[in-house]
């Protein structure tokens, strides 16, 4: 049986990766030597603005389009952004979370390594899936114990045995919503949870 989280639950779990990621949002930025205000004006706000990012009061934060946007003006990626932000509370994942903060269950659980580790793996692009995201020829690295935020790059391992390479793009309580495939990033798809035998997270890639 399934156990959903209650609402407060979940709006508290939301705020937690959002301030998560305003967090990492400023050690960006400090980490590219601008202030607030610098920052601000390359995307065209004030720096009060920029502010309410860093400091989690601004739900755009999640968007794809937004965090592409504000990590651009530091020299920087979406997928920098998740690296300095781990989801917060990683070790607990009820079941029913909004679109874009949903978490496995069982059947998502990454394989160990003897010494107990999740191990990280590279994936090498072949298709023009998810392209403009990545081509062929890219190579991702993946990690097996790392849910996606939305807008990021995922691994799926079937339980028929495929491989798939998509953008990650919300779940509900049934399904993966996802983008990709042989029109690449403007194709939009879903895929069953109970499909799905492993789903790895994209954490860097390498040009050709």
């Amino acid at each position: 049986m399934r156990l959903s989280a209650s609402t407060d639950e979940v709006k508290a779990r939301m705020q937690a990766e959002l301030a998560a990621l305003g967090e990492a949002l400023g050690r960006l930025r400090r980490a590219s030597g601008l202030s607030q205000a610098e920052a601000g004006e390359r995307v065209g706000m004030t720096g009060q603005g920029w502010g309410l990012y860093e400091s989690g009061k601004r739900a755009g934060l999640f968007r794809p389009d937004i965090q592409t946007r504000l990590t651009a003006a530091l020299g920087a990626t979406p997928e920098a952004l998740s690296l300095e932000a781990p989801a917060a509370g990683s070790d607990v994942h009820p079941a029913g979370r909004s679109e874009g903060m949903s978490a496995p269950d069982r059947a998502y659980r990454a394989e160990m390594s003897p010494s107990g580790q999740e191990e990280t793996f590279t994936f090498h692009v072949q298709t023009e899936e998810v392209w403009p995201w990545a081509s062929s020829g890219v190579v991702l690295v993946c990690d097996p114990g790392r849910w996606p935020r939305r807008g990021q790059g995922c691994v799926i391992e079937t339980v028929g045995g495929e491989t798939w390479l998509r953008l990650f793009d919300g779940a509900d309580s049934d399904w993966l919503h996802l983008r990709g495939g042989a029109g690449g990033l403007d194709e939009q798809g879903r895929i069953a949870r109970a499909e799905v035998a492993r789903l790895s997270t994209v954490t860097a890639r390498h040009e050709p």
